[in-house]
């Protein structure tokens, strides 16, 4: 059975702005967890993001077919790497990432299972992309001043 490929763009936009909830830790003598909101980072964040996921040097598709031992190798190699990740997601202002990305990333390392943070970033880097920034590339080409127009005339002066 085929989907219809725009219902699965819009299912993956809506996620995103709903946001992902990571149960972050146990409130003591009750059944209740204290969650923390993934959303979509802004662009600063998503060029951040980016740049820690390339720097693990393993595609997503890689990371599906991972064994027992390889994404517990993976998470003892990358393990900052990904915490750092799922913290730009939660921290997603300009000067909050820059100043508690650090420290949450460090408090999601050893509050937070790492099921849930591997979890959780394999989440986000299949729904982030450039998918968003295709439509406004193409509008920008349409519209682009710089390009000749057809319907003017040459003429055999300048400007």
């Amino acid at each position: 059975m085929n989907a219809n490929p725009q219902i699965e763009i819009e299912a993956a936009e809506a996620l995103l702005d709903i946001g992902v909830s990571l149960p972050f830790f146990k409130i003591p003598f009750t059944r209740k967890f204290v969650r923390l909101t993934m959303k979509r980072p802004c662009l600063g964040g998503q060029i951040r993001l980016a740049r820690l996921y390339l720097r693990t040097g393993i595609t997503y598709e890689e990371m599906l077919e991972f064994s027992k031992h390889e994404e517990l190798a993976y998470m003892a190699v990358h393990g900052r790497r990904v915490s750092k990740m799922v913290a730009l997601t939660i921290c997603r202002g300009a000067f909050s990432t820059w100043l508690f990305s650090d420290l949450l990333a460090w408090l999601l390392r050893w509050f937070v299972d790492d099921e849930y943070l591997r979890a959780a970033s394999m989440q986000f880097l299949c729904l982030l992309g450039t998918k968003s920034f295709m439509t406004i590339i193409k509008s920008i080409s349409t519209t682009n001043p710089m390009r000749p127009r057809l319907s003017q005339r040459k003429s055999e002066k300048g400007s």
